[in-house]
């Protein structure tokens, strides 16, 4: 049976791709005039803009329709993904780029009807979401006391890092050596550098690029411990309508949790084709939507099949 979904694949890897905003205004003014104006410190750009993420979080109204491209160690899977009130629904339409069996596809389209006729594991689902989003805010609100931030240039935005064309500021972070943090979610900062890519004009990030630079151990190396050298990458773009998301992932992570089960985690994922659809959208509704894409998908896979064949 084709492995199903248990929840928003981007939030399984949210605790390693958190989102920091800066909001700068006029680093693209002329030189003189930035010399001749005090300049806001990277760490208090960066508390300013945590605070305006945490606000940004609460926002409901604003959902896609998109589709997932995930490479690992085993090959790859495309999904379908739709946001709604409920959940995040999704549905595999595609093993190592080819199309899924007639018994494969009933099987995904059994697996959400299961879920509509079944609220309270809906309601699991929605509350292990919740969870996954609860640590996000956790981690976005230690940022501005776990790293230190510096300037380090700019770069030109892309398509799906920030906008094309664009300029995006550097701004590299290393651990405040005086943070201590509060719980095993936060843990994982203390051992962790990278930089950010800031969009200053629409005060988003375009990118966060991490580093363990030393091991990271949770409850004393009993409960487990991620190994240095594990490296993370998440890309944030426009997605249209001046809404952003995320257009790329890439972990390197391996480690133990427990002492015994060793984890490894090897992945690249993109995101893509993204579509607005109602920000009140029912689960039920959203799983109607995803059928109506994996209709059309099956249509234009037989046609092109057709094609080819004539052309033989």
């Amino acid at each position: 049976m084709v492995p199903h979904p248990k929840g928003s694949t981007r939030s399984k890897f949210v605790l390693c791709a958190v989102v920091v905003l800066v909001a700068i205004n006029g680093l693209h003014a002329e030189q003189a005039e930035q010399e001749n104006s005090p300049q806001l410190s990277a760490n208090d750009l960066v508390r300013l803009t945590v605070a305006q993420e945490l606000a940004a979080a609460n926002r409901t109204d604003v959902k896609h329709l998109f589709r997932s491209h995930k490479q690992g160690p085993k090959g790859s899977q495309t999904h379908l993904y739709v946001e709604t009130n409920d959940a995040m629904a999704g549905i595999l339409v595609a093993i190592n780029d080819k199309p899924l069996t007639p018994e494969q596809e009933q099987a995904e389209i059994g697996h959400l009807t299961w879920l509509i006729n079944n609220p309270d594991q809906l309601k699991k689902k929605k509350a292990r979401e919740k969870e996954d989003a609860e640590r996000t805010l956790r981690i976005m609100k230690a940022l501005p006391d776990a790293f230190h931030y510096e300037y380090e240039g700019t770069e030109a935005g892309t398509a799906t890092q920030g906008k094309a064309g664009d300029p995006l500021v550097r701004v590299k972070f290393t651990p405040n050596p005086s943070y201590s943090p509060p719980s095993r979610i936060e843990q994982v900062l203390d051992g962790m550098q990278g930089f950010l890519l800031i969009d200053a004009a629409e005060h988003r990030i375009a990118r966060i690029d991490g580093t363990l630079f030393r091991d990271v151990n949770f409850g004393w190396g009993i409960i487990g411990h991620l190994e240095k050298g594990g490296q993370f990458r998440v890309q944030q773009a426009d997605v249209g309508e001046g809404s952003w998301d995320i257009t790329a992932m890439s972990l390197r992570i391996t480690g133990k949790i427990l002492m015994f089960k060793g984890i490894s985690i090897i992945s690249d994922e993109t995101f893509s084709d993204f579509r607005r659809v109602p920000g009140d959208l029912p689960f039920a509704k959203g799983v109607d939507l995803l059928k109506t894409e994996q209709e059309k998908l099956a249509r234009l896979q037989s046609e092109s099949d057709e094609r080819e064949k004539r052309q033989q």
